[in-house]
């Protein structure tokens, strides 16, 4: 497992702070720290406490992670902010294009992954409602499941909703990718890596995780995190899922470190 300070320590810190949950692929999370490998900005890892944490809600004023902190600018803890905050901290290479057509199209599909009732919060929902509804779920499952159910708006409508949403995700992912394969392509958009090629690849740890010697994490999280459904697993295309193979290979750290 990487190395992680705990809250008060990083509060004594400058530079780029991250605050993490350890051992667990956080999409949002691996996301950022992704985004931050590809351009080389140095950052400290910060312990987030399981469930609530009220070092952090203290510190950030919410807690839920990942968060961002540099030096003594306001917490960061929206996937749109961090993508700012890293463009700004190092420019290139530009994962924002400068293309206003390709960049609505980026921010508009990155919302679709990332953002509330996206894939990445329906996919959590659905694997919370898993716990909640599973008899065999211990108390300690049950209680975290409870807990996080309640930020994302775990009910029976939510979790009966989540599989058509997260298909009708992927299958526009597919399209898009489809159409930039049949232009001779290799990424979401343009002709050059984007947030939105590494969004989609550390976001597909909730459908398929990497193999355990590239991502070493317990065998029920692993289980939990690997997708079940059929209506899913119906719009979950070898396309999407080379792509993600890819961009690891290619950009990102493996195997992973967690």
């Amino acid at each position: 497992m990487a190395d992680y300070v705990d809250i008060e320590q990083a509060k004594t810190l400058s530079g780029l702070r991250i605050v993490l949950p350890p051992g667990r692929p956080n999409p949002w999370g691996e996301a950022l720290k992704g985004m931050c490998y590809v351009k080389k900005i140095p950052y400290t890892r910060v312990r987030k406490g399981m469930g609530y944490d009220a070092a952090l809600q203290a510190w950030t004023s919410q807690s839920s992670a990942p968060v961002a902190i540099f030096d003594d600018e306001r917490p960061r803890s929206t996937w749109i902010e961090q993508l700012y905050l890293v463009e700004r901290l190092a420019p290139e290479p530009a994962l924002i294009p400068t293309n206003i057509e390709d960049r609505t199209l980026l921010f508009g599909l990155s919302n679709e992954i990332c953002g509330e009732n996206g894939f990445g919060w329906s996919r959590r929902v659905m694997v919370l409602d898993a716990t909640l509804t599973n008899p065999q779920s211990d108390d300690a499952a049950r209680t975290f499941a409870s807990y996080m159910g309640g930020k994302y708006g775990h009910n029976r409508l939510a979790a009966e909703a989540a599989p058509a949403r997260v298909a009708q995700i992927l299958r526009l992912l597919d399209t898009c990718l489809a159409q930039q394969h049949a232009a001779g392509r290799k990424f979401f958009i343009g002709d050059r890596l984007s947030a939105l090629d590494i969004y989609w690849s550390t976001f597909a740890v909730m459908i398929q995780p990497l193999p355990p010697e590239l991502c070493p994490i317990p065998e029920p999280l692993r289980t939990s995190f690997t997708n079940t459904d059929p209506v899913v697993a119906a719009a979950v295309t070898p396309a999407l899922m080379a792509h993600r193979d890819f961009i690891y290979r290619q950009y990102l750290e493996l195997p992973m470190d967690l």
